[in-house]
């Protein structure tokens, strides 16, 4: 996998490549010191990751973001910053992970294997329902390991359990804080109620299914876990896959 370095700094730049130098299948091809650099170095060197500061001078790594999920076919981007606080801005583009300076070895290589997998459920999102425009590409959680984003086109369902919402999506399972009202009302086109502890990607729902003990499951295309259907909702699921 080809990187691009993008920090104003150039000892954090060192520190960085020292670090991908120890991972295998990895290799910086660039360096920038700012947004506008980025974007050129993009055109340049055709990364498929981008490690982007935050704040740095000239354009900063929001605005630099905002252009390259703007491209025909951007790379990854993996935010490495000392601010926590730009987080809810981050997920407002493409990018898939959120580190926080002093960026540590193991958290890093977590996050460049989720974006060697996010790269692909976005790219095969492009020829399925795509996110409005204005509404969110990616759902923001605070993980162990950070701030960790998880882009819509790759998620599989939401499921409420009490008082939390766990999202299960291409790479795994997070618990977020929306609540699953505020996510029905977000995105009614791409997301479905099938239950009330459950929303379900529409994108994903291959069949209705009856179990022996009669109740109702979904099948769905990229997971084995079946959502069980309630009946006050199985006639709206059914109308759904009589238009699929």
């Amino acid at each position: 996998m080809h990187m691009l370095i993008v920090d104003d700094e150039p000892l954090a730049r060192q520190r960085l490549i020292r670090m991908i130098e120890r991972f295998d299948g990895y290799e910086v091809v660039g360096e920038a010191a700012n947004g506008i650099e980025a974007v050129a170095a993009i055109d340049k060197f055709d990364p498929d990751i981008v490690l982007l500061d935050v704040r740095m001078p000239g354009e900063d790594g929001l605005e630099a973001a905002g252009k390259i999920s703007a491209m025909p076919e951007p790379p990854a981007v993996i935010f490495c910053t000392a601010y926590d606080e730009y987080a809810l801005e981050a997920f407002k583009t493409l990018a898939v992970g959120y580190l926080l300076k002093p960026v540590q070895e193991q958290q890093l290589l977590d996050a460049l294997e989720k974006a060697q997998k996010v790269n692909k459920v976005q790219r095969n999102a492009a020829t399925a329902e795509k996110v409005p425009d204005g509404q969110r590409q990616n759902i923001a959680a605070k993980t162990r390991k950070g701030v960790e984003l998880i882009a819509i086109a790759g998620v599989q369902c939401f499921i409420a359990d009490q008082k939390y919402v766990t999202v299960k999506h291409a790479t795994g399972e997070t618990l977020i804080d929306d609540t699953l009202k505020e996510l029905e009302q977000e995105f009614p086109a791409l997301f479905l109620r099938v239950h009330r502890n459950a929303l379900v990607a529409i994108k994903e729902i291959e069949a209705l299914e009856r179990t022996g003990s009669g109740q109702f499951e979904l099948r769905l295309k990229s997971t084995d876990y079946r959502p069980t259907v309630s009946r006050r909702h199985v006639s709206n699921v059914r109308e759904l896959l009589s238009r699929l």
